[in-house]
């Protein structure tokens, strides 16, 4: 295990060592890491990105744009060989064909190179020339991401939280009647052990589509290849003695192996070369769900945001192999589902929800920001006067439905404590209002050339993250 981990680092150090003379003698790399939780967003956000640096007429607030010194925008293949490619074209196609729909949701790790051909500012730009500027964007499952919270737990410490997590939601009731007549210390029966890992399964996925958030372990949910393997059947268990060959002793060792084997190996693989990070979060499915499931958002934010590793490294340090990430935007999706006047609310909210994290990465020294943004806008706005006062609407096509719909989802609190705070309390229910989502289908675009699809700050979160680099 020791020789193993000191490998491990070795190996990483050496990759730094390259990608560090790579950066320095060569063309620049900047590795994206694109994350969030499941419904945030993240397929439709990279695809939007990409293909507004391919045409860049929506992207004012990226100074490179602005300016003209972005000279070209490609597509390349990735240097990874061994991961899929994102599959930009098809879900490009499905945002702007002729009948749009949104493209399916994150199911596996992908990556994507965008090569950029940027002509340098002040006197290099005189000398130099144009350079090349690599944009590596790797997307992963927000299922999988849940678990980087789980390696500095052990098994007996992951079942107190997720069963404490489990009393209070009736999703988890069949599970925790299948625990009732469940010894813990007998010995391990594989057919119980199955059932034990099912149920779990089944309450975490009905209590995603309640809104919560913390649904551990994330492979669960998107087993892939792993389904039905012994690292992924295992279950939560009640503190009781575990003698050998016990269920408890089993589900423990299996706990310890998903993490070394199944979680460990994809941090290391992806995880620990990222450089920028983007964080995407629906937090109005979050507030729309209720107090639990904001709170539950908010503690599962925290859990995973320790696991970024932010900070600026020295020179040498950097050469090593010691990469930290050192910009993290921290943004909330869907902003289009609300009238602009109250886009700053919902940034205030999404920064309260991480201020914790966002006060750890600061010290550490990585510049951190929280933004309201819509990768792709499905709605217009219009203003309607109701019972005498103007109320700003969203209208858009419903995508249950098909036909057209105005909302007014509810006032946003203009201090977040209002909605934070009980929440924290454990409050079943909104005091103050009820706060209404419609899910909008994309609507049909017509783009000029050189036009990207429409957005929200799209181009302000891309200079945040891409600005200081191009």
């Amino acid at each position: 295990m020791v020789i193993g981990t000191i490998a491990d680092a070795v190996g990483r150090q050496i990759e730094g060592v390259a990608r560090g003379m790579s950066g320095l003698f060569f063309e620049p790399v900047i590795r994206l890491g694109v994350t969030g939780l499941s419904r945030a967003g993240k397929t439709v956000f990279i695809t939007s990105l990409v293909a507004n640096l391919l045409d860049r007429g929506r992207m004012p607030g990226l100074a490179a744009a602005r300016s003209g010194r972005i000279e070209a925008a490609f597509l390349q293949p990735q240097p990874d060989d061994t991961v899929p490619r994102f599959d930009f074209e098809t879900h490009l196609a499905a945002l702007t064909g002729p009948t749009p729909h949104w493209p399916e949701s994150t199911r596996s790790v992908s990556e994507l190179r965008l090569s950029l051909r940027v002509r340098p500012t002040g006197l290099l730009g005189g000398v130099s020339g144009p350079r090349t500027v690599h944009l590596d964007i790797v997307d992963y499952p927000g299922e999988w991401l849940l678990d980087l919270a789980l390696l500095e737990q052990d098994f007996a410490s992951w079942s107190a939280q997720a069963l404490t997590r489990a009393e209070a939601r009736f999703e988890a009731a069949a599970y925790r009647a299948r625990l009732e007549a469940t010894d813990p210390t007998a010995p391990l029966m594989e057919p119980a052990a199955a059932v034990l890992a099912r149920d779990w399964t089944t309450y975490l996925q009905a209590a995603r589509i309640a809104g919560y958030s913390d649904c551990t372990p994330g492979r669960f949910l998107l087993p892939g290849d792993l389904e039905g393997s012994p690292a992924l059947t295992f279950a939560p268990l009640p503190p009781s003695a575990a003698p050998r060959g016990s269920l408890a002793r089993e589900f423990a060792r299996r706990f310890e192996a998903y993490k070394a084997q199944v979680v460990k190996p994809f941090f290391r693989a992806h995880f620990a070369r990222i450089d920028r990070q983007v964080v995407l979060v629906d937090a109005l499915g979050a507030i729309h769900a209720g107090p639990q499931a904001l709170e539950d958002l908010r503690q599962a934010l925290a859990g995973i945001l320790g696991a970024f590793r932010p900070g600026r490294t020295a020179f040498l340090s950097g050469l090593l192999g010691g990469k930290r990430v050192d910009r993290i935007l921290f943004a909330a999706t869907k902003a289009d589902h609300l009238h602009h006047t109250q886009h700053d609310r919902l940034a205030a909210i999404m920064a309260a929800l991480v201020a914790d994290a966002r006060r750890r990465a600061d010290f550490a020294g990585a510049q951190t920001q929280a933004m309201a943004i819509a990768a792709l806008r499905a709605t217009v706005e219009e203003v309607r006067s109701v019972n005498g006062a103007e109320m700003g609407l969203v209208r858009g096509t419903l995508l249950d439905s098909g036909k057209q719909a105005a909302l007014h989802p509810g006032d946003l609190p203009t201090d977040p404590a209002a909605l934070l705070t009980p929440a924290r309390s454990g409050a079943d229910r909104w005091l103050d209002g009820d706060y209404g989502v419609m899910r909008f289908a994309p609507a049909p675009l017509s783009l000029r050339p050189g036009d990207g699809p429409p957005h929200i700050r799209l181009d302000r979160a891309a200079e945040f993250l891409l600005g200081d680099r191009l």
